[in-house]
């Protein structure tokens, strides 16, 4: 092996060692931005607060029901947005597409550099939204719902965990990493909160629990 050859290798491998070291101080820092969640506290008095019953029926229920990604500024839709708001040195091209950057996602820990690999969160899924009261609304409300960049209802998070979460409720599912479930009870009962959706017993009682250990 000559000195040259040698001495590039070792360039690699210590430029490769400080991005490893890097990326473990730099992901927790680049956690979504999305809006702040109300306190715990008033999250229990929320919770309180809530119409409880048997969870409503699907029939009826579409996606399509609750228009989305809707375009919020010149070629930007709603995904596109959260992309930008959400990840960390994110370039756009001209269509507002999202072509370099990286994704931290709090569900999970794990952080990605392709935007195929992200998939926008309705933190309350939208089939939920439609069981716990949405069906009577107009498309209008179900729009702004699926739409809302003011409330913490939509967050950038890996796609399969987000697939996993499907349209389930904190009494069957939470994010895998633990830290991340108070902040997530807090988004899920404020949104509730600001829409006055129902929850079931199950749902109640879930986070409840969930929130006593905030």
């Amino acid at each position: 092996m000559s000195g040259v050859y040698a001495r590039r290798l070792s360039v690699v491998a210590a430029t490769a060692a400080l991005a490893a070291t890097s990326a473990l101080f730099t992901a927790p820092s680049a956690q979504a931005a999305m809006p702040t969640p109300v306190s715990a506290a008033t999250a229990r008095t929320y919770l309180g607060q809530f119409t409880v019953g048997a969870e409503g029926s699907s029939s009826g229920y579409s996606r399509d029901k609750f228009p989305h990604w809707i375009t919020q500024s010149g070629a930007c839709n709603t995904r596109e947005v959260v992309l930008k708001r959400d990840g960390t040195n994110v370039q756009q091209d001209s269509s507002c597409a999202a072509v370099s950057g990286s994704w931290y996602s709090p569900y999970d820990g794990a952080t990605w550099s392709a935007a195929s690999d992200v998939d926008i969160d309705h933190m309350v899924p939208l089939a939920e939204a439609w069981r716990s009261g949405a069906s009577g609304w107009t498309t209008a409300q179900r729009q702004s719902f699926a739409n809302d960049l003011t409330r913490p209802q939509l967050i950038a998070v890996t796609d399969n965990v987000n697939q996993s979460k499907g349209d389930k409720d904190p009494a069957e599912w939470m994010p895998p990493r633990s830290s991340y479930k108070c902040i997530y009870v807090r988004a899920w009962v404020h949104v509730k909160k600001q829409y006055n959706l129902s929850v079931d017993s199950a749902e109640k009682s879930a986070l409840q629990s969930a929130l006593n250990g905030c």
